[in-house]
């Protein structure tokens, strides 16, 4: 297994267990989408998208401010010869998509993404 997808594993459960004290993250639903390790794995970009509607980059800041306390959770639960240093960053990637899907549903570009063949 990827040495970043041990580490999402590990933070979404040290994430479930409900024991982080900051107000911003009581009873907030999020998820762990990606986890990217560097080449050398000392440094973790984690990447974290609210459930539902709400702020990322607040989510991700809220993260970040409780991170020495994820960073001993984790060190429980995976086992690196270093515990890498852990960083938070707002998952756009379900915007992005979002948008997308707009797009494609505006009539001017579904009328050109209409069926091959009615071009008579």
């Amino acid at each position: 297994m990827r040495a970043g997808e041990l580490v999402r594993r590990a933070l979404a459960d040290v994430v479930s267990r409900g024991t982080i004290r900051d107000p911003d993250l009581i009873d907030r639903s999020f998820t762990v989408t990606e986890v990217r390790m560097s080449p050398d794995l000392r440094h973790a970009t984690c990447f974290v998208a609210p459930l539902g509607h709400g702020d990322a980059a607040a989510l991700a800041a809220a993260l970040t401010r409780v991170r020495a306390y994820l960073r001993g959770q984790l060190s429980k639960e995976v086992t690196f010869k270093f515990m890498p240093d852990l960083s938070f960053e707002p998952d756009t990637s379900f915007d992005n998509a979002e948008a997308i899907d707009r797009l494609l549903h505006k009539p001017e570009v579904a009328r050109d993404l209409g069926p091959a063949g009615d071009e008579d």
